[in-house]
């Protein structure tokens, strides 16, 4: 979420947002080493959980919307985004959200 929040200004930052990515890469850097861990049960079932918040964005009141992807019950997959259009209902931005998640699985 931060990374998203962020990118918003990265065309025309202005110190805090510099500070606040250096921050970030500062982070990710000292987390460089770790993995994904899966482990060793025999369930290979895919889950798929997808979620979205309606007008989230308080300045163009467009949506977020993510979703998780499951493998055996180790994550694998995972993405959230503010959507491109306006919704003008929350039952369109989950079926937004559900379409987005079904096209990263197929």
């Amino acid at each position: 979420m931060a990374v998203q929040h962020l990118s918003q200004f990265m065309q025309q930052p202005y110190v805090p947002h510099m500070q606040t990515a250096l921050h970030l890469l500062r982070y990710l850097k000292g987390t460089a080493d770790f993995g994904v861990l899966f482990n060793s049960s025999p369930d290979f079932s895919l889950r798929v959980y997808c979620d979205s918040d309606w007008g989230a964005c308080s300045d163009s009141r467009k949506s977020v919307t993510g979703f998780c992807i499951l493998l055996g019950g180790c994550l694998i997959g995972w993405k959230s985004k503010k959507q491109t259009v306006l919704s003008l209902s929350s039952a369109e931005v989950e079926y937004r959200s559900m379409s987005k998640a079904v096209a990263e699985i197929t």
